[in-house]
C-alpha cells in the first residue's frame, strides 16, 4: 500500500462512519482484524463484529473526522488522528496496520471531551496569538 492509497483507505473508513454504512465500514478491515483499545477497553476481533461496532444493520448517528495522518510504507503501518462522535466525543490516535488493501491491526487511545479539535489539540488557530 501507498501513503496515498493509505489516506484513501482511511477517508473511506471515516466518510462510511460518519455516513452509517456499517457494511462499507467493515469493508476496510481484514476478515482477521483486531482492533483494541488498551488495556482492553474495547476490543474486537474478525470483520463481523467490527460490523456491529459500526453500528450493524441499525447504524447510530456517528461522525469520524480526520485530522492528522502518516503513512510507512515500508512497514505497512501508519497513524491517524482523529474526533469521533456517538454517544460522546472523542479526540484520539490510532494505529494502523495494513494488509492487502486492509486494516488487520487497529489500536486507539482516546479521550472523551467536547472541546473543538483546535482547543483541544492546542492548535495555534484556537489561539488568537497563535
Amino acid at each position: 500500500m501507498t501513503e496515498d492509497e493509505f489516506f484513501s483507505l482511511m477517508s473511506r473508513l471515516a466518510g462510511a462512519w460518519s455516513a452509517g454504512r456499517a457494511v462499507e465500514a467493515a469493508d476496510c478491515f481484514a476478515d482477521d482484524i483486531v482492533y483494541v483499545e488498551p488495556p482492553d477497553r474495547q476490543r474486537y476481533v474478525g470483520r463481523a463484529e467490527i460490523y456491529e461496532l459500526s453500528g450493524g444493520d441499525d447504524p447510530p448517528p456517528m461522525a469520524m473526522t480526520l485530522h492528522h495522518l502518516a503513512f510507512n510504507a515500508e512497514r505497512q503501518a501508519g497513524f491517524v488522528e482523529y474526533t469521533f462522535r456517538g454517544r460522546r466525543q472523542y479526540h484520539g490516535i490510532a494505529y494502523v496496520a495494513v494488509r492487502d488493501g486492509r486494516i488487520r491491526r487497529w489500536r486507539e487511545y482516546q479521550y472523551a471531551d467536547e472541546l473543538d479539535w483546535p482547543t483541544f489539540a492546542g492548535e495555534p488557530e484556537a489561539h488568537p496569538r497563535g
